[in-house]
């Protein structure tokens, strides 16, 4: 587990600096790091052991410091400087051909391919009602920022999106996909065949 674990960080770090648009990942001792370069979110640290998160917060000052740790919060010791997230989940899914998932009447769904990053979206009246995108990196794929309008949920348009990036992916040649879920996403991806490798705790030191 711990293995799996390792690979599917190492997969996501990368495929998220892809998706992104930032410097590719550089390893660090107990993880990642991500020169990300925004003011509120300077540098990003990937860690998949929850033990090395107080050591590596401990070294940590800087406002806009982000932290992504595999773990439950109980698990990942930080100090009240650190602002936490909701719970988020590592999860991964073996890619295999599937035919697309067609969008509700009304709407219609479109990809949108730039390199090895392709963005699916889905509109309604040429208005946008959800959106996706994966980032294909050798034989991994993250997906990433997948949204919905609130105005469009509950129809299943999550379902097409994600149909339209796992075909993607696996058209550019993934064999498997990556991603980090909402506590909202996970029940989705659950659905889809997605399976958790790890609860994630996300936290930040914010900026004044």
């Amino acid at each position: 587990m711990i293995e799996l674990r390792t690979r599917t960080v190492a997969d996501w770090v990368r495929g998220w600096a892809l998706s992104r648009g930032t410097p590719a990942p550089v390893e660090e001792p107990d993880g990642y790091r991500v020169d990300v370069g925004l003011p509120a979110h300077r540098v990003r640290y990937v860690l998949p052991d929850p033990a090395a998160a107080g050591p590596r917060a401990a070294t940590l000052t800087e406002p806009g410091t982000w932290l992504k740790v595999c773990g439950s919060p109980d698990q990942v010791q930080l100090t009240p400087a650190w602002t936490v997230g909701a719970p988020e989940y590592l999860m991964t899914i073996d890619l295999h051909p599937h035919p697309p998932v067609p969008p509700p009447a009304t709407y219609t769904a479109e990809l949108r391919s730039t390199g090895d990053v392709h963005d699916a979206v889905v509109l309604n009246n040429d208005h946008l009602a959800a959106k996706g995108r994966v980032a294909v990196c050798g034989s991994a794929a993250v997906v990433d920022v997948v949204e919905t309008d609130p105005a469009h949920r509950r129809r299943g348009l999550g379902r097409v999106v994600m149909s339209e990036l796992t075909r993607a992916a696996a058209a550019g040649g993934a064999t498997r996909a990556v991603l980090v879920a909402t506590e909202d996403g996970r029940a989705l991806y659950e659905k889809l065949g997605w399976a958790v490798v790890s609860p994630v705790t996300a936290a930040h030191l914010p900026v004044p």
